[in-house]
């Protein structure tokens, strides 16, 4: 796998080349945005990890003028900016993940092989499909045990965001991402939990639950008896 590493940090790149290499990545190493940019528009790469705060030219120009000619590059953003607007703002540029300093290598590689999956699949779009529960991402579609289940606008992002994340808790943040990503202004506040409840009732009898993690977000898992949605 051949993966570019854009950090101007020496340290934190050298280290990370190492760990990278030893995961099985070969790794080249851009240390500031315009190098980036000509390697990422030149060279064919099976991934990126990109930080925002390259000097001369910042990651999220960087990754911009790359996603005009290279849009199914797969790119992780590796940063210290961990406010939701620089969330959102790095996924609306067009990154397939946004991880924040300080972070665990073990995560960033399961991150770097999710995201790696996610771009094998037949187009952006595609089925999803677990137990009696499946999705049409292009159609925007929902069945329950081959039915037809009607979703508004945000609960069929919702199901999007909960399915391809299945068995990973999902946040608030992330939902709200990925609600603005899709043009829908909307706040964190109640409005992810007013979409939850309703989504939960439509996907009854579909052999999958979707599970409050409280404090951190919702998690959609295989449906037992007797387990609590809370």
């Amino acid at each position: 796998m051949q993966l570019l590493l854009a950090e101007d940090d020496t340290i934190l790149a050298d280290a990370l080349t190492a760990q990278l290499t030893k995961a099985g990545f070969t790794v080249e190493h851009a240390p500031n945005g315009p190098v980036a940019e000509y390697l990422l528009i030149k060279r064919d790469f099976d991934i990126a990890i990109l930080d925002l705060g390259l000097p001369m030219i910042d990651g999220l120009t960087v990754l911009t003028h790359v996603r005009a000619t290279r849009p199914t590059l797969p790119v992780v953003i590796l940063t210290a900016l961990d406010k939701l607007d620089s969330r959102v703002a790095g996924l609306n540029a067009g990154a397939d993940d946004y991880v924040t300093k300080p972070f665990d290598f073990s995560e960033l590689e399961a991150r770097l092989h999710a995201v790696l999956r996610r771009s094998k699949q037949p187009g952006a779009a595609g089925q999803l499909s677990v137990r009696g529960l499946t999705f049409d991402r292009e159609t925007r579609r929902a069945f329950v045990n081959g039915e037809p289940v009607e979703l508004s606008p945000r609960e069929s992002i919702l199901l999007d965001v909960l399915l391809t994340n299945t068995d990973k808790v999902v946040t608030k943040e992330q939902i709200a991402s990925a609600w603005i990503s899709a043009g829908n202004e909307v706040g964190i506040g109640n409005t992810a939990e007013v979409h939850i409840h309703r989504l939960r009732r439509k996907l009854d009898d579909s052999g999958m639950m979707i599970r409050t993690v409280r404090g951190l977000g919702y998690l959609l898992k295989a449906d037992s008896p007797g387990t609590s949605h809370t």
